[in-house]
């Protein structure tokens, strides 16, 4: 039968897991990564998945598809049930599972001769959050811009003298900030004499918004830019890739 039913375009998803959880019927999974219509007699073609998308990767389209089945979808969901160890997180991302990190003692440290070497920030401009820097900003002309997942400061101890030393500042977090950030980024590169991008993101698959929105601003400012990604794991280290 032909019915209207959700569709989910890849390239704009980041895996956030908002999707899944907002199903009540179990129709989208993550997978790889990538939210999923596992089935189409899953969907009850409502939507309660459009508005919580924060990229905007889920519409309605019309085409031939299995019946909405409530049956299947209970037997599913009972199924489902007791595979759960514990309550649902608020969506389906790891970057907000608990997560206790060991660590060796550390050896003491050597006594400080220079405070303000040891201790002084990097940071050269005001403010760093992509929704409220102005896009015409002088400090922009000629820069070397850091985009980062505002975790990513907090986790990786050296994130100062690696990252910051010397470049321009712009966090945020795809999964709290509302829309897309590639518009305003997009805005920025083409009006600004950008030297290089370099974004840094958490591990976990909702960080990938922030890199998926760089990328998007980068193919749209029409210009050529050198870049590069540095993803930091939950442990505090940078991932090999």
């Amino acid at each position: 039968m032909k019915r209207k039913i959700i569709k989910i375009n890849e390239d704009k998803c980041n895996g956030c897991g908002l999707c899944a959880t907002a199903c009540h019927e179990g129709a989208i999974a993550i997978i790889d990564s990538k939210a999923k219509l596992i089935r189409d007699d899953y969907c009850d073609g409502l939507g309660n998945c459009l508005p919580i998308c924060p990229t905007g990767a889920i519409t309605f389209e019309e085409r031939e598809a299995l019946a909405y089945n409530e049956e299947e979808v209970k037997k599913n969901m009972e199924k489902s049930q007791p595979q759960i160890p514990k309550p649902p997180t608020a969506c389906g991302c790891l970057g907000i599972n608990a997560h206790s990190i060991k660590r060796v003692a550390p050896v003491a440290a050597a006594p400080v001769t220079n405070k303000k070497e040891v201790t002084e920030s990097m940071l050269r401009q005001w403010p760093v959050q992509i929704k409220l820097v102005p896009v015409n900003a002088p400090y922009f002309e000629d820069a070397n811009l850091l985009i980062a997942a505002d975790c990513a400061a907090y986790a990786y101890a050296d994130f100062h003298n690696q990252f910051i030393r010397n470049r321009i500042v712009l966090i945020g977090c795809p999964k709290l900030d509302s829309g897309d950030y590639s518009e305003k980024l997009t805005e920025i590169l083409t009006r600004n004499n950008i030297k290089s991008v370099t974004i840094v993101r958490m591990e976990v698959p909702c960080c990938g918004g922030i890199e998926s929105a760089v990328k998007t601003s980068l193919r749209n400012c029409g210009k050529l830019i050198q870049w590069s990604v540095n993803t930091i794991t939950i442990n505090g280290n940078i991932q090999i890739s």
